[in-house]
C-alpha cells in the first residue's frame, strides 16, 4: 500500500462524517473522496502522471486539499505555493513543474495554469500510482537564503511515517489524535506542519474547521468549539493577553500545540496555568515533521520526549534525529543535502541534549538564523542585501526575543565613511531581494563591530549590547 491509500480508506470508512467545516458549509468524507477522484481524473486527462511536477496555488479549502491528494494519487510531485511570494521566488519554485493549479486569479508563474473548476470532471476511482522512491511533495522554505530551498519528501516517507496512516492502538500518536475532534485549520496548505496536523485529524476521525480570515484565537477557539489547534509564540502571547483580563471558555479545548520558535519557560508556565492540560509544547523541523511533544510544565525546560518512530541522538553537542517521515533531501541540491542528511539521520543544526528521563533540551543553534513568526530566516543573505547599499559599510543581524513574533531580527549597521544610511532605503533593499518578511524589525548604528577570539564578528557581544 502506498500513500495516500490509508487516507482514502479512512474517508471511505465513514463517508457521512464531516471532513471539513467552513461556516455553514460542511464537506463530508465521502464528498472529499469524490473531489479527490474527480480532480485526479481531471489532472490525468490533462496529461499528468507519475513523476510530473504540479504547482498548487489554492486556498485553505476542501478542494485545495483534495487537489494536493489528487496529485499524490497520480504519483506526481506536489509543490504548494505560499501566497504573496515575490515573482523571482515564485518562478524559482515553479521552475520545473508541468502546470500550476489555481482556484483564484491566474498567477504569472511562467508555466501553464489550470483552473481547478475546469478539472472537476467525471469521477474515477482514485487508485494511488506513487512509487516509493519518487518525490511526492516539495515544501519550499522562506527563501531567506537568497532562493527558496525545496524540502523533498518521498512516497516512502509519507507511506511509512506516523501521520498518514491509522495510529497504532495505545500509541502516543493515537492519544494525541483523540483530541483532534475539531481541528482549527488556517493559514496556507503550503505549510508542512499545518498539513501534517490535518493528517492527524483526518486519520483520527476528526473534522478540520476553517475559520473566516485570520483567526483571533480568543474568539475562534470558543466560538467554533475547537478541540485542537496549532499556534505560534506570537499567537500564544496574544491569547494570554486576553486571558489575563477576560474569561474565555476553553472547556472544549483538548490540545493546543505551540511550536515554531523557542518559548520562554515562564511563558509556558503561565500558559499551563491559564489554559490547563490542553497546553502542549512541540519541536520539529520542515525536514522531519514533529519530533517531540509534551504538556506544558512537563519536563521543565525541555521541548518534550521523542514522538513515536523518532530516534534522537546527540553528537558533539548537536542534535541528530532519525524518523521514517524524514525528508529525502533538498530538491536538486546535493551539497545542501549532504550537509544535513547522513545514513538516514538528519542533522537538525540545533544544540542540546537528552536528559535521563528522555526529555530533549535545546541550548542553541549551529546555524545563524532568526525564526520570525515560525519562519526561518538566514541572517547571511539579509546582511548581504543591506551591505550592498552604498551608504552601508558592514551589516550584521542577530536574533532577539520578541513578544509579537517569537524572535525578531536586530540589524547592526556600520555606516560607510562620511555616509549616513537611510533606513527606508535599507529596508527597501532587503524587501526587494528577500521579501518583506526578511526585513529586520530593529536597527542600531555602530562605529565598529566587536571581534571574537576566532577573528569573526562577535554576534554574542552585539546581542549583549542591546538595551531594551
Amino acid at each position: 500500500m502506498v500513500h495516500p491509500q490509508a487516507l482514502l480508506d479512512e474517508l471511505q470508512r465513514a463517508p457521512g462524517v464531516p471532513a471539513f467545516e467552513h461556516g455553514s458549509r460542511v464537506t463530508t468524507r465521502g464528498e472529499l473522496r469524490d473531489l479527490i477522484g474527480r480532480l485526479a481524473a481531471g489532472l490525468r486527462a490533462a496529461g499528468l502522471g507519475p513523476g510530473d511536477g504540479v504547482g498548487l496555488a489554492t486556498g485553505v479549502t476542501p478542494a485545495g486539499f483534495a487537489a494536493l491528494v489528487a496529485v499524490h494519487v497520480l504519483g506526481g510531485r506536489a509543490v504548494a505555493v505560499r501566497p504573496g511570494l515575490p515573482e523571482a521566488q515564485l518562478r524559482h519554485i515553479l521552475g520545473d513543474v508541468a502546470v500550476l493549479v489555481t482556484d483564484g486569479e491566474p498567477v504569472a508563474a511562467g508555466v501553464p495554469v489550470l483552473r481547478m473548476a475546469d478539472l472537476l470532471g467525471a469521477y474515477a476511482e482514485p487508485v494511488p500510482q506513487g512509487r516509493p522512491g519518487d518525490v511526492a511533495t516539495v515544501v519550499f522554505t522562506s527563501g531567506s537564503t537568497g532562493v527558496p530551498k525545496g524540502v523533498a519528501y518521498s512516497y516512502r516517507a509519507l507511506t511509512e511515517g506516523r501521520v498518514w496512516r491509522p495510529p497504532v492502538p495505545g500509541s502516543a500518536h493515537e492519544r494525541l489524535g483523540a483530541g483532534f475532534g475539531r481541528y482549527l485549520l488556517f493559514g496556507t496548505l503550503a505549510s508542512a506542519v499545518m498539513v501534517e496536523q490535518l493528517g492527524v485529524c483526518l486519520l483520527a476521525g476528526g473534522t478540520a474547521v476553517v475559520p473566516e480570515g485570520n483567526p483571533d484565537f480568543a474568539q475562534v477557539l470558543p466560538g467554533l468549539r475547537i478541540t485542537a489547534a496549532l499556534t505560534t509564540v506570537p499567537r500564544l502571547n496574544q491569547l494570554l493577553d486576553v486571558l489575563r483580563t477576560s474569561d474565555v471558555d476553553l472547556s472544549a479545548l483538548r490540545t493546543l500545540i505551540v511550536a515554531g520558535s523557542p518559548v520562554p519557560p515562564h511563558k509556558l508556565a503561565e500558559a499551563a496555568e491559564r489554559i490547563g492540560p490542553a497546553m502542549h509544547h512541540a519541536y520539529g523541523q520542515t525536514e522531519t515533521g514533529m519530533l517531540t511533544i509534551c504538556r506544558a510544565g512537563e519536563g521543565r525546560g525541555s521541548v518534550g520526549k521523542a514522538c513515536d518512530t523518532v530516534e534522537i541522538a546527540e553528537r558533539d553537542g548537536e542534535i541528530w534525529v532519525r524518523t521514517p517521515s524524514a525528508f529525502a533531501g533538498y530538491w536538486r541540491d546535493e551539497a545542501a543535502t549532504a550537509e544535513v542528511l547522513r545514513d538516514g539521520w538528519v542533522r537538525t543544526q540545533d544544540l542540546g541534549f537528552v536528559d535521563g528521563d528522555g526529555y530533549l533540551h535545546l541550548s542553541g543553534r549551529a546555524r545563524d538564523v532568526v525564526i520570525v513568526n515560525a519562519v526561518i530566516h538566514y541572517t547571511g543573505p539579509i546582511e548581504r542585501a543591506m551591505a550592498a547599499c552604498p551608504d552601508v559599510d558592514q551589516a550584521y543581524v542577530v536574533a532577539v526575543p520578541d513578544e509579537r513574533t517569537g524572535e525578531a531580527a536586530h540589524a547592526f549597521l556600520v555606516p560607510a565613511p562620511g555616509r549616513e544610511p537611510d533606513l527606508a532605503e535599507v529596508r527597501k533593499a532587503v524587501a526587494a531581494e528577500l521579501g518583506e518578511a526578511a526585513v529586520p524589525a530593529r536597527f542600531s548604528f555602530v562605529g565598529a563591530v566587536p571581534v571574537a577570539p576566532s577573528g569573526k564578528p562577535d554576534k554574542a557581544a552585539l546581542r549583549a549590547s542591546i538595551v531594551d
